[in-house]
């Protein structure tokens, strides 16, 4: 039998730990209806994303791009994600959480609005839609630009031609 190492301790993992505690815990609490939104936070919470949006439009990101030139995407919930970032630092963190720190990374640098503007429809117009991740990998300090009406043109936007309850007419 192996020892596991000079001292004999055989190292686990942490997640066996939660599932140790989540088999001897007590049962799950029922699902309970959500709380209904106070209308002032959500409307607080559209104006910090339009000040948010705004200043993407007006700022030069980074986009890290292949061999070919092409922005450097991920797909995620049916949605293909230009990746971007607001600095180098927020790129390099991206590069190592992905393993591949040690090479390098070629990128453009556009603005916001370019990006939304033109790359997203060039991008959806494959067929799969488009948005932008800004930082991803910098916790906390992501943000996500969905394709959808507000953010990017009609054209690329999932919910272009809904009614006002969101239904394709």
């Amino acid at each position: 039998m192996e020892s596991g190492g000079e001292t004999g301790d055989i190292r686990r993992s942490r997640l066996s730990d939660y599932a140790e505690l989540s088999e001897a815990g007590p049962p799950p609490a029922p699902i309970t209806e959500p709380e209904p939104l106070n209308s002032d936070v959500v409307a607080q919470g559209q104006r910090q994303f339009a000040a948010l949006l705004g200043e993407f439009r007006r700022t030069a990101v980074l986009v890290p791009t292949d061999e070919d030139d092409t922005p450097l995407v991920g797909d995620f919930g049916g949605i293909r994600w230009i990746y971007a970032f607001s600095n180098e630092s927020a790129l390099t963190r991206f590069a190592i959480a992905r393993g591949e720190g040690g090479r390098e990374w070629p990128y453009q640098r556009l603005l916001g609005a370019r990006l939304l503007d033109a790359t997203v429809p060039a991008v959806s117009a494959v067929g799969v839609p488009c948005g932008v991740a800004l930082d991803v990998g910098t916790e906390g300090e992501g943000a996500l630009f969905p394709p959808v009406l507000g953010i990017v043109p009609e054209a690329a936007a999932v919910d272009a031609g809904a009614d006002a309850e969101g239904i394709r007419g």
